[in-house]
């Protein structure tokens, strides 16, 4: 996540709005798990898998928001050298997030809002279009807007689970995931607004950004719906629960 933009925080560049939409971002997935903790639907008395999933995505969260502060405070240097840890550290994010979606649905434990074929999909999908966004903000580092913007749309992909946790998912059914997505497209949504009203125009990333989350969606809704969905899902769950429960089925509410 390095960057050529070597200035210092000023009254009306846009690092102050880079650095806002951090904290927001990390307030939200903050606010997202700790509801779940004080509601009683997540314990730390989880398997490793998962514990290791936590540590490496709220990791990033640490890693995002700390070179937004940075830049904004002028030490580009250490920006540069924490943002190769972060092109190393989205490796491991793709795998251990690929690796708990994988778990949950061969254990039939898919959260009852979702179409366990779906979460199979969408989930990894999802990881792979954050990892895409934000190594293209990599290659272009040495171009400043499209760096940073690229990042932030990645980083917006990653406000899925704190937003279905704060949004009241079981009552968006069937649409619970769609939804979700068109709420995450209001973070990219206010960046672009923001440069208009600071520069009278969108910056071209924030449309290559938004595209692009969209079309994982469409990609997700393409394989869960077309012929490799079901090939793909009687794969994962083979010789598991997960194989007796009916794929594009939403799963019965827990006590019902």
């Amino acid at each position: 996540m390095a960057t050529i933009a070597e200035r210092p925080l000023a009254p009306g560049n846009e690092e102050r709005f880079f650095l806002r939409a951090a904290i927001i971002m990390a307030a939200t997935i903050v606010a997202g798990f700790s509801l779940d903790l004080v509601v009683g639907r997540s314990t730390f008395a989880s398997p490793p898998l998962l514990h290791a999933h936590a540590i490496t995505f709220m990791g990033w969260m640490v890693i995002y928001l700390l070179q937004n502060f940075l830049v904004a405070s002028g030490r580009v240097d250490l920006h540069r050298r924490l943002g190769w840890i972060g092109v190393l550290w989205i490796v491991a994010m793709v795998i251990l997030g690929t690796a708990v979606t994988v778990a949950m649905v061969r254990r039939g434990g898919v959260p009852f809002f979702f179409k366990p074929l779906q979460f199979l999909i969408f989930d990894p999908v999802t990881v792979l279009t954050f990892a895409g966004l934000t190594y293209a903000g990599v290659a272009l580092r040495r171009r400043t807007d499209w760096h940073r913007r690229l990042n932030y749309c990645g980083m917006s992909l990653l406000l899925g689970p704190a937003l279905g946790r704060l949004l009241p998912m079981p009552l968006l059914a069937p649409w619970g995931y769609e939804i979700l997505f068109a709420v995450i497209l209001i973070f990219p949504a206010v960046g672009w607004w923001s440069d208009v009203r600071r520069t009278g125009r969108g910056h071209p990333a924030w449309r290559w950004g938004m595209l692009t989350i969209i079309g994982s969606v469409v990609l997700t809704e393409a394989i869960t719906y077309g012929p490799a969905g079901g090939a793909i899902y009687n794969a994962v769950t083979a010789g598991s629960p997960g194989a007796t429960v009916p794929p594009l089925a939403f799963p019965a509410p827990p006590g019902s």
